[in-house]
């Protein structure tokens, strides 16, 4: 099967998983790349239900080629601009991340993003982890009974993701004004990511600019929050010995690299 029969296949599966979705996908056009995109589509909108094994052999081969594809980046390879060497700055997407576990910012119900090829990091990392990952996320919330509050955390597998776990919080919305409760939230994300990742041994993790972005939290704020959080906890006895601070934005690796020389 090659790829482009591959991804006929999920499509086809998805498809009849969620009628309501054929005349909709039917506007998409019949090349390899339209088809992908809407595959990605589907797989956001498709609520977390029983999964069959045929279609999970054949994502797992596709995202695993793509994964190989996008090229694995090793965060033990990474250089410091720090002083302290456990702290590593890189610019990048963060599922190409080797590492011990990466960190999702998501919502409140932790399930993903459900909008079809969204810009968010919630979906850019479900996406590339497969179907599992929202399964096992949709487990975790059932036995919670309960939305996620900010500033905690949970670890789910990484499945086709290059990283082992993932770390996922929910930061703090940004209301017209920064209040000391968004701040006080916010550091509670890396606190509580960084706890659960020594309670599981965790070396490596590897964290996004939670909340800056569909969450409005002021990048320079955030980035001083994450640093200080960040190396205030590590001054405990953790298992964890590298923090990568993953930006995207030129704003956020100008400020990240300004805070780090300076720390």
């Amino acid at each position: 099967m090659n790829r482009k029969e591959q991804i006929q296949f999920l499509n086809e599966i998805l498809l009849s998983e969620m009628i309501e979705y054929k005349s909709w996908a039917a506007g998409f056009s019949k090349d390899e790349f339209s088809q992908r995109r809407l595959l990605r589509s589907l797989m956001n909108v498709r609520p977390p239900m029983p999964l069959l094994s045929d279609f999970l052999d054949v994502q797992d081969m596709l995202l695993s080629a793509e994964r190989e594809e996008k090229g694995i980046v090793d965060v033990e390879c990474l250089s410091r601009i720090a002083e302290d060497p456990r702290l590593i700055l890189w610019r990048g997407d963060i599922t190409r991340l080797r590492a011990d576990a990466i960190v999702n910012a998501g919502n409140s119900a932790l399930l993903g993003c459900f909008y079809p090829c969204h810009g968010c990091i919630d979906n850019a990392i479900h996406s590339a982890a497969g179907l599992q990952l929202r399964d096992e996320c949709s487990h975790i919330m059932r036995l919670q009974g309960y939305p996620e509050p900010n500033g905690q955390a949970k670890l789910t597998k990484g499945y086709n993701l290059p990283a082992k776990y993932v770390l996922h919080t929910v930061g703090p919305i940004v209301q017209q004004r920064l209040t000391q409760n968004d701040c006080l939230e916010l550091a509670s994300c890396y606190k509580s990511c960084l706890e659960l990742a020594t309670e599981h041994h965790l070396q490596t993790v590897a964290f996004c600019c939670i909340s800056t972005g569909e969450f409005h939290f002021p990048n320079q704020e955030a980035a001083e929050i994450a640093v200080e959080t960040v190396t205030k906890f590590l001054q405990r006895k953790t298992s964890v010995r590298k923090v990568i601070f993953n930006v995207f934005k030129d704003i956020d690796e100008k400020i990240y690299q300004e805070l780090l020389r300076t720390n």
